[in-house]
């Protein structure tokens, strides 16, 4: 960090702190964001969501769509379960994902305005 990037005193700006401290969330929500995040942290995942956005989809669909193998999809769309980032229904034998609700869409939405500014 350069010189001017740091605060050179040290008088504490009490009304800001306690105004901050008193908003901010509780360390499990800042915890379970991080993970929430985690889950967009791996390139294979977030194809999977960004696909989901558009349609729901089989894991035999996505393993095409991907060029992946149906188990490297299967564990990934495990992972995006357990995280609720991602719901399923069975029809017959065939098992349908979807996201689980509009804010992962809002989401990516965000993430690309952002990347493409």
């Amino acid at each position: 960090m350069n010189r001017q990037s740091m605060c050179d005193c040290d008088m504490i700006h009490e009304e800001t702190v306690s105004r901050v401290r008193a908003a901010m969330p509780d360390s499990k929500d800042f915890y379970d964001l991080a993970n929430l995040y985690k889950m967009f942290a791996d390139n294979t995942r977030v194809r999977i969501l960004w696909a989901l956005s558009c349609e729901e989809m089989c894991v035999c669909d996505l393993a095409v769509l991907l060029g992946m193998t149906k188990s490297a999809i299967s564990h990934q769309l495990k992972s995006l379960r357990l995280s609720n980032l991602v719901k399923y229904y069975k029809q017959g034998k065939v098992v349908y994902y979807s996201l689980a609700d509009d804010h992962i869409k809002d989401i990516f939405e965000k993430g690309f305005e952002h990347i493409h500014e």
